[in-house]
């Protein structure tokens, strides 16, 4: 048991160090890291410019009011990124100045303040998106898992580089930090916008590997639903999942 147990940690060791032999050396030209937003900075553009007609749809409209019933009225304020999300998923996945600018109305502030949230959180994406927005988490537990080789998959999959959306404009594919089940590592989050803010989904998919994520893809392709959480059949009576997923494999 202990022989084995000391192979195993030796094999792990061994891993974590050729992963580090492969990453670029810290501060070196190679080793900026773009996370869900392919741009730091704006350019405008015909589908992106403060000209562009933009309000939330009435439905939206309500909804907006209902989030702001939950802050005080002298801290409208509050309520940015929750509004800025529910513009997103209404947008089809990103945010152009012009939504942004709706929102800074909503809760009256000047535009720079909404600025200021939108390009500091990745989960905003300032370009263009696909319907099916797949985004592979790339912190430690994932990587050390193999979450690069399931990027690599999704990527040569779909003939894209990341934050790239394919002809169809059905996929693309980012890059998050931790989504909160390390011990099902590694994992992928897809958000759905192919339905508008109505019909917005955001799940997670644990325990992948390359082949799956890419019958994860064919299966959205065929307007189908994967099961959600983890995707290894021996997890499925575990307790290393997430509570709230109630399924059997292949459901």
């Amino acid at each position: 048991m202990i022989a084995s147990t000391g192979r195993l940690v030796g094999r792990r060791l061994s891993e974590i160090r050729h992963i580090f032999r492969q990453s670029p050396i810290v501060g070196s030209s190679n080793a900026s890291r773009r996370f869900s937003t392919a741009l730091n900075y704006h350019i405008d553009s015909p589908d992106n410019n403060p000209d562009m007609p933009w309000e939330f749809t009435e439905a939206n409209k309500e909804r907006a009011k209902e989030i702001l019933s939950h802050y005080p009225s002298n801290y409208k304020q509050s309520a940015v990124i929750p509004l800025l999300d529910l513009a997103q998923q209404q947008h089809g996945g990103w945010l152009p100045v012009s939504a942004m600018n709706a929102v800074a109305k909503v809760i009256e502030v000047a535009p720079i303040r909404v600025y200021e949230v939108a390009t500091f959180y990745s989960m905003f994406n300032r370009t263009n998106v696909g319907k099916y927005h797949l985004l592979v988490c790339g912190t430690t537990p994932c990587m050390i898992r193999g979450s690069r080789g399931i990027e690599e998959a999704l990527l040569k999959h779909l003939g894209v580089k990341r934050n790239e959306v394919t002809k169809d404009g059905m996929f693309s594919v980012g890059e998050m930090e931790c989504m909160g089940c390390c011990v099902n590592a590694p994992m992928i989050t897809v958000a759905d916008y192919s339905k508008g803010s109505e019909g917005y989904t955001y799940n997670y998919y644990e325990d992948v590997t390359p082949e799956r994520v890419v019958e994860i893809v064919e299966m959205l392709r065929r307007g189908e639903t994967p099961p959600v959480g983890t995707q290894n059949k021996l997890r499925i009576k575990g307790r290393t999942r997430r509570r709230e997923y109630h399924f059997a494999w292949g459901a």
